[in-house]
C-alpha cells in the first residue's frame, strides 16, 4: 500500500484528490490535525478519526491533536478546570489507543486562540462571513438544539484554527465538511491558503442500521465498555446478511469491521466449533464481507469476532481510564 492508498483508505471524501496526491509525494513531516471537544470517554467517533491520524503517522505525517477547551466553554461543557481535566484525560486514551506519543502534539485550544493576532483574524472572519453561512457551518454540529451565538461563532473557530495550528491536512469526520468548506471559501480571504480536507465516514446506528451511531442517543461503543457490555452491545446490534441492506439503512457490523478493526489487524479470526466448519480466518474485509453475503459466515459469528476485536482495541485505554480514576 503506498503513501496515497493508506492516506485515502476508508475515506468518505478528500478534498481535493489533487492536493492529497501532492502530500502523498513527500509526506515526512506534513503536519495533520483533528479537534475534539473535550468530552470525557472516547467512543466509536472519535476512535474512527483516530485511525486515521494512525495511518497518517505510519505515512510519516505529525499529528496534532486539538483538545478544544475554548469551543468546549463556548458550549457549556463547565468551568475551564474541568474542562481541561477531560482534555487531559482525553489526550491519555488516544496515546493508548494507538497514536505515537512521539509524533503527536496535544494543543489546548486556549493556549493561542485568546491572543490579539487570533481574535482580530476571527473578528474579521466575523464581518466577512454571513450569519446565514455561519448557520449552515453549524447546522451539522448543532441538530435541533437551540443556536445561539457562540454556536455560530464556534464554526468560524474551527476554520480559523486550521491555519493557526499550521497544519497541512485537516480531518475530520463529515459531520465537519460544512466548516472545512467555510474554511476553504473564508480563509483566503485573510490571505491564508485554503486547506486541504480529508473527511472519514460516519458509522450507522448500532441497534438499527439507521441515520449514525450517537453517543447521546441509542446504543454507542465507548473506551470504557467492559468486555461484557460490548459482548452485549454488539450481539444485539443490527446485523443482516448483506453489506448493502434494503432503503436508507446500513449494516453498522461490517461497517465497523471495515473502518475500526482491520485497518488495525493483520488477520481477524472467527472461532467456531469443528462440527460448524471450525475456525475463519481472514486477511481482508472483503473477504469477510463475501463469506457474510454468501452465507459461510453467520451474524452471530461475526458479531462473536466483532465484539473480541473491539475488546482487544480499546482495553489498554479502558485500563488507563481505570487508573486516572483510582
Amino acid at each position: 500500500m503506498d503513501a496515497y492508498e493508506r492516506i485515502t483508505r476508508n475515506a468518505a471524501e478528500v478534498v481535493t484528490e489533487e492536493e492529497v496526491e501532492t502530500l502523498a509525494d513527500d509526506p515526512d513531516g506534513k503536519r495533520a490535525y483533528v479537534g475534539y471537544e473535550p468530552s470525557g470517554v472516547l467512543h466509536i467517533g472519535h476512535l474512527l478519526t483516530a485511525n486515521k491520524l494512525i495511518d497518517l503517522q505510519q505515512c510519516g505525517f505529525e499529528v496534532v491533536v486539538l483538545l478544544a477547551d475554548v469551543h468546549a466553554s463556548l458550549n457549556d461543557k463547565g468551568t475551564f478546570e474541568e474542562i481541561r481535566d477531560t482534555a487531559e484525560q482525553m489526550k491519555e486514551q488516544f496515546l493508548a489507543y494507538g497514536l505515537e506519543e512521539a509524533n503527536t502534539e496535544f494543543v489546548l485550544g486556549s493556549s493561542y486562540q485568546l491572543d490579539e493576532d487570533y481574535e482580530l483574524d476571527l473578528h474579521s472572519l466575523q464581518v466577512g462571513t454571513t450569519l446565514k453561512r455561519a448557520q449552515r457551518a453549524m447546522a451539522e454540529l448543532q441538530g435541533d438544539d437551540t443556536a445561539k451565538v457562540s454556536h455560530v461563532v464556534y464554526p468560524l473557530m474551527q476554520a480559523l484554527d486550521i491555519e493557526y495550528l499550521d497544519v497541512d491536512l485537516a480531518v475530520g469526520g463529515m459531520d465537519q465538511r460544512k466548516v472545512h468548506m467555510l474554511a476553504r471559501e473564508e480563509l483566503p480571504e485573510l490571505g491564508y491558503d485554503a486547506p486541504t480536507c480529508l473527511h472519514t465516514p460516519i458509522v450507522g446506528d448500532l441497534e438499527t442500521g439507521e441515520g449514525k451511531m450517537s453517543s447521546s442517543t441509542g446504543t454507542t461503543i465507548s473506551m470504557e465498555d467492559s468486555t461484557a457490555e460490548l459482548e452485549e452491545k454488539v450481539n444485539a446490534a443490527f446485523c443482516p446478511p448483506t453489506a448493502d441492506p434494503e432503503g436508507d439503512l446500513v449494516n453498522p457490523v461490517l461497517e465497523i469491521f471495515r473502518y475500526h478493526v482491520f485497518p488495525r489487524f493483520d488477520e481477524v479470526v472467527v472461532e467456531r466449533p469443528d462440527e460448524y466448519g471450525g475456525d475463519l480466518v481472514y486477511g481482508s474485509y472483503d473477504a469477510l464481507e463475501a463469506d457474510l453475503e454468501s452465507g459461510e459466515l453467520h451474524p452471530a459469528d461475526a458479531k462473536s469476532a466483532l465484539a473480541a476485536s473491539l475488546d482487544e482495541l480499546i482495553a489498554p485505554g479502558r485500563e488507563r481510564l481505570r487508573e486516572l480514576r483510582g
